[in-house]
């Protein structure tokens, strides 16, 4: 089935076939699963801690409150906190290396702001 979509170039939208897109999103399962595919146990649970807590405290997390909390030794922590940066999509660290940016949300100030139903709010990334 063909449907249209609008696509935005600059100041012009225009309306075109949908199949690109379709074919795009019914492959994206595939592509998330080669792309999260380095991602260990740990991993997913600093990363999930980050993404989570941020928004809680509003302030940038070190890698010693992460290793802490969750429970994955310092050494690891910082191991899989280089890893997930260099993977640019999943988190940035600050010069003193505490975790300021992690999708969606970020401890700076952007204009970007996010409220949870839960009541707390950041900046989004």
């Amino acid at each position: 089935m063909s449907g249209q979509i609008l696509v935005g170039q600059g100041r012009e939208i225009r309306s075109t076939a949908d199949d690109e897109f379709v074919a795009a999103v019914n492959h994206l399962p595939e592509r998330m699963a080669e792309r999260l595919a380095f991602m260990s146990r740990d991993h997913h649970a600093v990363r999930d801690f980050v993404v989570r807590e941020m928004p809680r405290h509003r302030r940038r997390l070190s890698p010693r409150q992460i290793a802490a909390v969750t429970g994955v030794g310092f050494d690891r922590v910082l191991a899989i906190l280089s890893d997930l940066e260099k993977h640019l999509f999943f988190l940035v660290r600050n010069s003193e290396g505490d975790v300021n940016w992690a999708f969606p949300v970020t401890t700076d100030v952007t204009a970007h702001r996010l409220s949870f139903s839960s009541s707390e709010n950041i900046f989004g990334a």
